[in-house]
C-alpha cells in the first residue's frame, strides 16, 4: 500500500495506460480524482475503483483550455481537500505520416496545445497546493519520440520533446518545496493502436501479423513489447515515496527501444 490514503489526479483515465495507472494507484491505496473531456468513458473505469473500496470521483475537463482547468482543480481540492500526486496521462498523436511541411499550423498548434499546454496548465493549477502541503509528486507521461526524431510524426515528436523541458524545469523550480517531478516514456504498448501499427507492417512487408509482431520486437534488447501494466508500474514508483530523491528524469519503458 505505497500510497494509502493518499489522493492522486488523473488524466485520461478511461482506457489503456491511463485505465491501468488508474488501477494500480487504487490497488495501492489512493483515492482518485478522475478527469477527462468524455465523463460516461471513465465512469467504469471508476467503478472498478469503488470496487476496491476506494474513493473515484469523475471530473469534466477540456485540459486546453485555461478556465476549464482552473475549475477542475478547484473542484478537485473542495471535495479531496488536497492532491498529493498528479498524473498527466492524456495525450494525443497528431498528424500521421505527413512531413512537417505537409502539416497545417493547426494540427500543428493542437498537438502541441494537447501533450505540452495541457500538462502545463494542470501542473500550474496543482503546484500552490503541493507548495502549500510541502510535499507531492508530478508524473508526466511522454514517450520515446521525445528522445529520438522520427519522419512524419513531426508535431507529436515536438510535443513530447516539449514535455521533456517541461519537466526539467518545473523539476527545478518545484524541487525547493519537497515535490517531485518526472516524465515516465513509454514506447509501443500493447493495444489497439499498436494492432494497427502492425496491421500496417505487415500489409507493406507482405507478411502475417505474427510475423510482424516478431519483426517489431526484434528492434528491442528485451525482444518484447510493453504492456499497460509496464507503464503504471514506473508510474507508481515515481508517484509513491519509492522516487523521494528522484526528480527531473525521463523514464523509458519500452524495451530497450531507445538505446
Amino acid at each position: 500500500m505505497l500510497l494509502k490514503d493518499r489522493v492522486a489526479v488523473v488524466t485520461g483515465p478511461a482506457k489503456g495506460m491511463g485505465a491501468a495507472c488508474t488501477l494500480l494507484l487504487a490497488e495501492h491505496g489512493a483515492d482518485l480524482a478522475l478527469v477527462g473531456r468524455d465523463t460516461a468513458a471513465i465512469e467504469p473505469v471508476a467503478e472498478q475503483v469503488r470496487a476496491m473500496g476506494r474513493r473515484a470521483e469523475i471530473f469534466g475537463c477540456d485540459l486546453m483550455e485555461a478556465a476549464s482547468v482552473d475549475a477542475m482543480a478547484k473542484s478537485v481540492l473542495a471535495s479531496f481537500s488536497r492532491c498529493d500526486a498528479l498524473i498527466n496521462i492524456a495525450g494525443g498523436r497528431g498528424p500521421l505520416g505527413k512531413t512537417f511541411w505537409e502539416t497545417t499550423p493547426e494540427e500543428f498548434d493542437e498537438i502541441l496545445r494537447l501533450n505540452v499546454t495541457g500538462c502545463f496548465l494542470t501542473m500550474r493549477a496543482f503546484a500552490p497546493t503541493m507548495i502549500a502541503a510541502g510535499s507531492g509528486k508530478i508524473v508526466n507521461v511522454g514517450g520515446t519520440f521525445g528522445m529520438r526524431g522520427r519522419a512524419g510524426r513531426a508535431g507529436y515528436s515536438a510535443s513530447k520533446w516539449g514535455l521533456r523541458g517541461l519537466t526539467k524545469s518545473a523539476a527545478l523550480e518545484l524541487g525547493p518545496h519537497n515535490v517531485n517531478v518526472n516524465c515516465v516514456a513509454p514506447g509501443m504498448v500493447e493495444g489497439d493502436r499498436f494492432d494497427n501499427v502492425l496491421a500496417t507492417m505487415a500489409r507493406k512487408d507482405g507478411i502475417s501479423l505474427e510475423e510482424a509482431r516478431v519483426k517489431h520486437a526484434s528492434e528491442y534488447a528485451l525482444r518484447r513489447i510493453s504492456t499497460d501494466v509496464d507503464v503504471a508500474n514506473a508510474v507508481l514508483f515515481f508517484a509513491s515515496d519509492l522516487s523521494r530523491q528522484t526528480t527531473g528524469q525521463d523514464f523509458t519503458v519500452d524495451g530497450g527501444w531507445v538505446i
